[in-house]
């Protein structure tokens, strides 16, 4: 794929946050009502993961076809009031990534399916 191809398709954002002690379950809360705010500016898909081995460590991950959009979350009212209110509740700074997508993939659900047919669940 060449860079021009690359700026043509969307950009993933990915944005790191570590808890501050005994509040990985506010900021987890917090991410999860924050984050779906995303579409209302153009996000096309969107994550947020909690680590399973550090519980104070979590990523966020939004997908926008233009980087523009995601400035205009990052600096929006919801995300802007989000972070000051929750402000003693991560480290800072918060330091995001734009990202472009180099592969992907997934298990085809047909696949998954006959997998568990096999073992002998039945849908």
């Amino acid at each position: 794929m060449s860079t021009t191809d690359q700026r043509k398709s969307p950009g993933m954002v990915q944005l790191p946050w570590y808890a501050t002690g005994f509040r990985g379950d506010d900021l987890e809360y917090a991410l999860g009502q924050i984050t779906p705010f995303c579409v209302r500016y153009g996000a096309l898909s969107y994550m947020v993961y909690r680590t399973r081995d550090d519980r104070y460590s979590m990523l966020q991950i939004i997908e926008f076809e233009h980087k523009h959009d995601w400035d205009r979350f990052w600096y929006g009212d919801e995300f802007v009031d989000m972070r000051a209110q929750c402000s003693g509740w991560y480290q800072v700074p918060l330091n995001y990534v734009w990202s472009d997508l180099v592969t992907s993939g997934s298990m085809p659900a047909a696949i998954t399916f006959r997998a568990a047919v096999a073992q002998g669940d039945s849908a």
